[in-house]
């Protein structure tokens, strides 16, 4: 061999490649002709492999800076109990190996090969957050340029903390991190920077994320601390990923069933306060609302009280309240057709001052029932004061007899009867009107707080 070139024939390019190891350089030559041809032979990378295990620098106080990225590709399940978020990523690594270096036009224009990683020096990077072992598959390649630049992706599966607040459940959104550092290097050995902007990756993991899922990707942000562990300083760089649920398949089969539901117990109250069905029908409701409880209990989170289990709770308390009303009333009912008990004067004051006054004003017993605007007759089952008092022992008798006296304690006796009557009737049509609002009033409350919640 003769001025670097062989002696004979043929045309034969040279790979040069520079190992220079601290306070050391060794330069040696690899015969690369027929790389355009039949590929390139692994044996001409060998001694470059010998040297994997030491940090690829010229001097060894000059520390590595590797850049550091990944793309976001699916986010595979949010784990509430566990407080785990599992998701996909393809990170990405950039570094220089000063070890190696060639001149394209020497070596048939080739400016960049693919080395398998195994054969090379890789910085130890992982994610802090991680709760389980790397799951990259085995086999992956480094691209190398002819300046020495290192390229290495990898997927991974990662499993990691995530302090979720799910007290917004469905509307909840969520702030996770990955935090990228050293294992084994300092920042005297090791320096982590980005050779993309936040915004880019960003974008790139909303254009490439494969689920369609419960879950879509808001944003990421970035932060640089320094992690202290006794007197070792390591560098680290911070992701913040913001994520958001998708609520649509919690409000088709939680809320606007329950919402149903709700809505026909609320027009419930349009059925006779003393109907016989009302109540048997508000407690078909109350069951089914229960079943559908049950069967929706797997969709609810685990642990933590969120908001919708609140919003359940109100719902069964209120059905539970209206039939609790329902039979009340029912007996107020039962007790007018017996011996209307007399009103306490806190009770018939309340009446006072929530009914008008032209309703609550004594009438003569003839027109009474125009202003309470209800009759005795409305009470299912409850029959006419002239029939009770001709069931009463003696009193057909008597009036028979022509007692002018007997006649009149009957009459007022009747009057008296058909007064409290009448004052429990109008009683009972209040609580029914106040709590046919508290329906409403819940009812918009709900539907407001889930548009609400629902924009933001």
């Amino acid at each position: 061999m003769e001025g670097g070139w062989p002696a004979g024939g043929g045309f034969l390019l040279y790979l040069t490649v520079n190992l220079l190891l601290p306070g050391k350089g060794d330069t040696f030559t690899i015969n690369c002709s027929g790389f355009d041809q039949h590929g390139v032979d692994p044996a001409a990378f060998q001694a470059v492999f010998d040297r994997k295990a030491f940090r690829p620098v010229v001097n060894d106080s000059i520390p590595t800076r590797v850049n550091i990225s990944f793309t976001l590709s699916a986010i595979l399940e949010v784990n509430a109990q566990l407080q785990l978020l599992t998701s996909f990523l393809w990170m990405n690594l950039m570094w220089d190996n000063a070890f190696i270096s060639w001149n394209p036009e020497e070596c048939a224009s080739i400016n960049k090969l693919t080395v398998s990683a195994e054969n090379l020096w890789l910085p130890d990077i992982f994610i802090v957050e991680s709760m389980d072992v790397d799951r990259a598959p085995p086999g992956l390649t480094v691209f190398v340029s002819s300046e020495g630049q290192m390229t290495y992706d990898r997927p991974v599966r990662v499993t990691s903390i995530c302090n979720l607040d799910i007290f917004y459940f469905p509307f909840d959104q969520q702030n996770c991190t990955f935090t990228f550092s050293s294992f084994l290097y300092t920042v005297d050995s090791m320096l982590l920077g980005m050779d993309k902007e936040v915004w880019e990756i960003t974008d790139t993991s909303r254009n490439l994320i494969q689920t369609q899922g419960e879950w879509e990707l808001l944003g990421i942000n970035k932060a640089t601390p320094k992690m202290l562990v006794g007197s070792n300083l390591y560098d680290q760089i911070m992701f913040y990923v913001a994520i958001r649920r998708r609520p649509s398949l919690y409000i088709i089969n939680l809320l606007v069933p329950s919402g149903f539901l709700v809505a026909i117990d609320a027009l419930s109250f349009y059925l006779p306060a003393e109907s016989e069905t009302r109540a048997p029908f508000k407690i078909t409701l109350l069951l089914g609302y229960n079943v559908f409880l049950l069967m929706m209990n797997d969709l609810l989170p685990a642990t933590g009280t969120p908001l919708i289990s609140v919003y359940f709770a109100l719902c069964l308390s209120l059905m539970v309240i209206s039939l609790l009303e329902t039979i009340f009333i029912i007996h107020l009912s039962h007790m007018a057709t017996t011996q209307p008990p007399p009103m306490p004067w806190w009770l018939h004051s309340l009446l006072l001052n929530c009914a008008s006054p032209r309703k609550c004003c004594t009438t003569a017993p003839g027109k009474g029932n125009k202003g309470f605007g209800l009759t005795l007759t409305h009470l299912h089952g409850m029959k006419k004061p002239v029939e009770l008092v001709e069931k009463v022992p003696g009193t057909r008798g008597t009036g028979l007899n022509g007692c002018p006296g007997s006649t009149r304690v009957q009459q007022e006796d009747e009057a008296q009867k058909q007064h409290l009557v009448d004052l429990w009737v109008q009683f009972s049509h209040m609580m029914d009107t106040l709590l046919f609002r508290l329906y409403l009033l819940f009812t918009a409350t709900s539907i407001i707080t889930v548009i609400v919640l629902w924009n933001t």
